[in-house]
């Protein structure tokens, strides 16, 4: 089955969970911004949580399918599709995701995933370097994308239940557990608000606030960074690195995003607010295995569901 890209919307790539175990080359994570609705949409359809599917941010791509197919959009919400359910598309029927009417990035899963050749193990896209996905690329109008073909019964008029779904909002206020140059900071990082900068991408989110000032003006030696690190260059505004953050870095680490609270990041758009708010590693910690509590539930729940 081909999935025609009609419209490619804003950014529209292909991603999976992305590429752990190559960090000590330089290679990034990258995969989806926000993994919990990658998952989700996948479970939805009936995939393996990793399997290819399509992200996209503030303005939606327009898709056709060659065959009858099973898709589900979750994370932001779109006009004229509902998201967080499984939804029957007929051949040559267009899904047109229009305006974004809450949340940042978007995610279509449609059953069988997308059949795009591996690189390092993952089918995502990594855009600085021009490879994974689709060419390595955005996708453009007129892009044709392979689906295999699968047979998926789906039970019709439910929806999952969005108590499960991450507390996402245009000014969350966001976990993190304390970085190695916490100290050297003060409380400034978790006293104020902070503004998502239009001067963010898929590496990182640039916030603008009050300026946090370091008492120890000494050099660094570069350390590792990941996803949710939250460094501080010398203008003292706060970056909070997302999926496809580099591996290493020289800058301050103030904090980490706590795993749980990644979600929430991702679907900030420029505008939007944050606050942090600090917890114990421990409490980190019970927290990511409580969110895959809730994801073991769904997929349990599903497996009734999906044939």
């Amino acid at each position: 089955m081909e999935m025609k890209i009609i419209r490619g919307g804003m950014q529209t790539t292909v991603q999976d969970l992305g590429r752990p175990g190559h960090r000590a080359a330089g290679v990034p994570l990258s995969g989806a911004m926000d993994a919990f609705a990658l998952r989700v949409a996948n479970l939805l359809v009936g995939n393996p949580e990793n399997t290819a599917a399509l992200e996209f941010a503030l303005v939606g791509p327009e898709v056709e399918f060659s065959a009858d197919a099973v898709i589900a959009v979750s994370g932001a919400e779109w006009e004229g599709v509902p998201a967080w359910k499984p939804l029957r598309v007929r051949a040559g029927e267009r899904v047109r995701l229009n305006a974004c009417r809450r949340g940042c990035r978007g995610y279509l899963a449609v059953a069988g995933g997308i059949d795009v050749e591996p690189v390092l193990g993952s089918r995502s896209t990594y855009l600085r370097a021009g490879f994974g996905g689709h060419l390595g690329r955005a996708l453009l109008d007129g892009d044709v994308l392979v689906v295999p073909t699968v047979t998926r019964q789906v039970a019709e008029h439910w929806r999952i239940d969005e108590r499960i779904l991450p507390r996402y909002s245009a000014s969350p206020t966001v976990r993190v557990v304390r970085g190695a140059q916490a100290e050297e900071f003060g409380a400034t990082l978790f006293e104020s608000e902070f503004k998502v900068s239009g001067q963010s991408d898929r590496m990182g989110l640039r916030l603008t606030g009050p300026k946090l000032v370091q008492t120890n003006t000494e050099d660094l030696i570069s350390s590792a960074v990941a996803p949710g690190t939250v460094q501080v260059p010398p203008d003292g505004q706060p970056i909070v690195l997302m999926a496809d953050a580099q591996t290493i870095g020289g800058y301050p680490q103030v904090a980490h995003v706590i795993s749980a609270d990644l979600p929430l990041m991702a679907q900030l758009r420029p505008g939007d607010t944050v606050k942090f708010s600090e917890v114990p590693l421990a409490e980190a910690q019970q927290l990511a295995l409580a969110a895959e509590r809730t994801l073991a539930l769904l997929r349990e729940g599903l497996a009734q569901k999906l044939l």
